[in-house]
């Protein structure tokens, strides 16, 4: 993912899948479409998890975006089938981004 200009917001999620996950698939392919389409959505960035969990980064322009994405309906609605459905756990942290830097040797193009 290309850096972005800071300030900026990172939702950092750690979660641990349960075994019924019938129906999960689509649900969290509806809801990366759906918060692609919210003002302020930045990007989001999918990292290695072990066993059944998984870490994704999203980034937002700012609390605003961050809080119109947390109250909109259709997340509301997912973000309660997780809890009694999809999730053993998840753990969820909110970040100011005030600096990023980055180096891209010769070799990275």
């Amino acid at each position: 993912m290309a850096l972005l200009e800071p300030p900026y917001i990172a939702v950092y999620i750690t979660s641990t899948l349960s075994d019924d996950l019938d129906g999960y698939d689509e649900l969290n392919d509806r809801m990366v479409k759906l918060s692609e389409e919210q003002p302020g959505y930045l990007g989001r960035e999918s990292l290695p998890g072990k066993g059944n969990e998984e870490r994704v980064v999203i980034y937002w322009a700012d609390e605003e975006s961050l809080k119109g994405w947390r109250l909109h309906p259709e997340h509301q609605v997912a973000m309660r089938a997780g809890r009694e459905r999809y999730y053993l756990s998840y753990d969820i942290r909110v970040a100011r981004v005030e600096r990023e830097y980055g180096f891209r040797g010769a070799a990275a193009g």
